[in-house]
């Protein structure tokens, strides 16, 4: 399994911290990043990882929330064709991740084939939906923005570019997330 050199990240001005490999630059030293949200990507393999607080969809019932979450963000990006969809619970009571592989998206006018790795964190206690989403390109259509500096095309698997997987850098990330300062939900 390939090996990248992880960190320790601090969110949200340290009240929160989760571990990414080095290689995911923080994108608010790039452009402005919404403050509910926390955005890293890796621009050499067009990889992204956002971290979202959003209040609690009291009527959304936790084993469904992510599932939810991310029809919500399917409508907003307007996705087209088929979701092929594993679920699955690791740890945490408050943790519900979807996997979602093949998805299309309509993004800023043009196809991007990728695959999205989304969990719902419920922080009830708190009033708080913690989204952590995985984005992780298959093709890359020669039109994008991204075709430049990665390469338009079927995207080569992160293990093969000796990088790890971002199906473990997002299982890295939602399994270190920790909240070190909850006066931050108090805001």
């Amino acid at each position: 399994m390939a090996e990248d050199a992880c960190a320790e990240r601090l969110l949200y001005g340290g009240a929160i911290s989760m571990t990414l490999p080095v290689r995911f630059q923080d994108l608010s030293n790039v452009r402005e990043v919404p403050d509910h949200q926390e955005a890293f990507a890796d621009p050499s393999r067009d990889e992204s990882l956002i971290i979202e607080l959003l209040d609690l969809k009291q009527d959304v019932a936790d084993g469904a929330s992510a599932l939810w979450f991310l029809q919500d963000l399917g409508r907003e990006q307007d996705a087209e064709g088929e979701m092929a969809i594993s679920k699955g619970r690791q740890g945490r009571e408050a943790q519900n991740l979807v996997k979602v592989r093949d998805l299309l998206f309509q993004l800023m006018s043009f196809l991007l084939q990728l695959s999205v790795h989304l969990a719902n964190l419920r922080l009830k206690e708190v009033g708080t939906d913690v989204l952590v989403t995985a984005y992780e390109p298959i093709v890359i259509n020669p039109l994008s923005e991204s075709a430049g500096t990665v390469g338009a095309g079927l995207v080569a698997p992160a293990e093969q570019s000796g990088h790890m997987p971002m199906a473990e850098v997002f299982k890295l990330s939602v399994s270190s997330f920790k909240v070190n300062d909850w006066s931050l939900f108090n805001a």
